[in-house]
């Protein structure tokens, strides 16, 4: 993205001076390792957390959703690996592709989603995604909106399947970011079940 999204910006003045954990402000890598599965801890979701930003690849501006994102994906019980740092087209798509190489269950994007000629996350996203999860995208739009955000609607970020990898775009700011994971956290464990074969979660009488 070349500028910051609209949805949650007015909370993401508020919270930019975070002190974060220095664990989950971790450097970009440019090489993806395929996660390690330990013995005994076969449930635990492999994450990687991804930015994509022009300003914040470059340098201009360092990266503050991506942190925020690494720190809620470990919340809600993630191995995760990242923030990665990528300029927005191309490298997007590049770094999906690596990801779902590798092995990871889970790639949460934060940023992109925007309406301005730069935001292009969505398009690499669908270049990647096998099946799309429309679901999930409308929920994150409409808490956004309900979290007092008008311009949530506007992301039009996406997410779907891509072999046996759940991807999730989120909006580029701390704000978004939260919201977005306030709604994605409880049903992480069901979706990366059912896309690695689990059955539906049925109601017991």
């Amino acid at each position: 993205m070349s500028e910051p999204e609209a949805h949650g910006s007015a909370r993401t003045e508020e919270r930019s001076g975070e002190c974060l954990p220095p664990e989950v402000a971790r450097p970009a890598r440019r090489h993806l390792e395929a996660p390690v599965r330990r013995a005994g801890d076969t449930a635990v979701i492999r994450a990687l957390a991804v930015t994509v930003s022009n300003r914040a690849a470059a340098g201009v501006y360092e990266d503050r959703s991506g942190p925020v994102l690494a720190e809620l994906l470990g919340t809600a019980g993630c191995s995760v690996d990242g923030p990665v740092v990528v300029p927005d087209g191309d490298p997007v798509e590049a770094a999906l592709r690596d990801a779902v190489a590798s092995g990871y269950d889970l790639v949460v994007t934060t940023g992109g989603t925007g309406l301005t000629p730069a935001d292009l996350t969505p398009e690499m996203t669908r270049r990647v995604i096998e099946r799309e999860i429309p679901g999930i995208a409308e929920a994150l739009r409409a808490a956004g909106a309900a979290a007092g955000v008008p311009a949530a609607i506007l992301s039009r970020g996406v997410a779907g399947v891509a072999g046996r990898t759940l991807v999730v775009n989120l909006p580029g700011s701390t704000g978004g970011v939260r919201d977005g994971m306030a709604v994605l956290a409880p049903v992480l464990g069901h979706a990366v079940s059912q896309i690695h074969g689990g059955d539906h979660v049925r109601a017991t009488s």
